[in-house]
């Protein structure tokens, strides 16, 4: 290659990129046709004349975002940066989380939700009522778990978000957790019940948290229904973590147990059959759980904090 073609090159690519010249001006001064500015500026990347470098701003964890969804299959991940490990993640997870949602909720999605999850709580919380309608339904996805409470607080939650998207509530008229499976299975054939698993079909996104094996000091206080012998029993068969009361092994398998028969709630096909499935989690507690389940495939789209995410590109199978 000649010295004057590279010192062309040279001088449109500075022109182009420090001078801040449109592609006509510098066609005018130079004498040369437009096409060819656009050639010679291609032609000055591919020979490495100009190089592109993006400098992230403090807080962006874009390229360890990209990271994860490669690694672990996702669809989509957002890393909020949590200077201590020790720190209480939630409010910073919940506004992240808000974000997302406001941004990616633009109509017509019908939406599940874990109704026991204090950080998907402050996650609605702080999200932005909508102008218009940008959701046909926001559904429950699991019964009200242990005491009155708590469906008091599910009742909460789902028609909060509902307000927000202005969309329909849809509840399950059940407990979360029976005593027997079968009562489970009577409850299954109420024609009520019967009525939002159809719906269930239809979903088009899901909202969920990631519970550990130990429930949390605000599940406890509802009344939790994972009782003691319960935990014991899914502790036996190497569970780790839950989505939707479905528990899973450090693998991300489903633990098949007597206490999985009494849910009522979205069953692991229609569950694992939605498009996006959004989990807001973080958290070291937490951190066996959350890698079983995008070990798993249970979610596809992760919200977690910087120290969880560090740990999930570490461990990376």
């Amino acid at each position: 290659m000649s010295t004057e073609h590279l010192r062309l090159l040279a001088r449109v690519a500075r022109m182009y990129h420090e001078q801040s010249m449109r592609q006509p001006e510098i066609a005018a001064a130079l004498s040369i046709s437009q096409p060819r500015v656009s050639r010679l500026l291609k032609e000055a990347v591919t020979r490495g004349i100009v190089r592109t470098i993006v400098v992230l701003p403090d807080g962006v964890h874009t390229e360890l975002e990209e990271e994860l969804q490669r690694r672990y299959g996702l669809r989509d991940v957002v890393v909020v940066d949590i200077e201590d490990a020790r720190e209480d993640a939630i409010p910073s997870l919940a506004s992240a989380a808000a974000a997302y949602f406001d941004a990616t909720f633009t109509g017509g999605d019908v939406i599940g939700i874990s109704s026991w999850s204090e950080t998907l709580l402050a996650t609605v919380e702080r999200m932005q009522p909508k102008n218009t309608q940008v959701a046909d339904r926001v559904m429950q996805l699991v019964g009200g778990v242990g005491s009155p409470e708590a469906q008091v607080h599910a009742t909460r939650l789902i028609g909060r978000l509902a307000d927000i998207t202005r969309a329909r509530p849809v509840f399950v008229p059940s407990p979360g957790v029976v005593g027997t499976a079968a009562i489970r299975d009577a409850l299954l054939e109420d024609p009520g019940v019967v009525d939002v698993m159809a719906q269930w079909r239809e979903l088009t996104v899901v909202l969920v948290g990631i519970g550990s094996l130990e429930p949390s000091p605000l599940l406890l206080s509802s009344g939790n229904a994972v009782k003691q012998a319960d935990q014991e029993e899914l502790r036996s068969l190497g569970a780790v973590g839950d989505v939707c009361l479905h528990f899973f092994d450090a693998k991300g398998s489903a633990v098949d147990s007597a206490f999985d028969r009494r849910v009522v709630g979205i069953d692991v096909g229609a569950f694992r059959a939605v498009e996006r499935r959004v989990a807001v989690a973080g958290g070291l507690r937490k951190y066996s759980a959350i890698k079983a389940a995008l070990d798993g495939g249970w979610v596809n789209v992760l919200i977690t904090d910087l120290h969880v995410a560090e740990r999930l590109r570490a461990e990376a199978g």
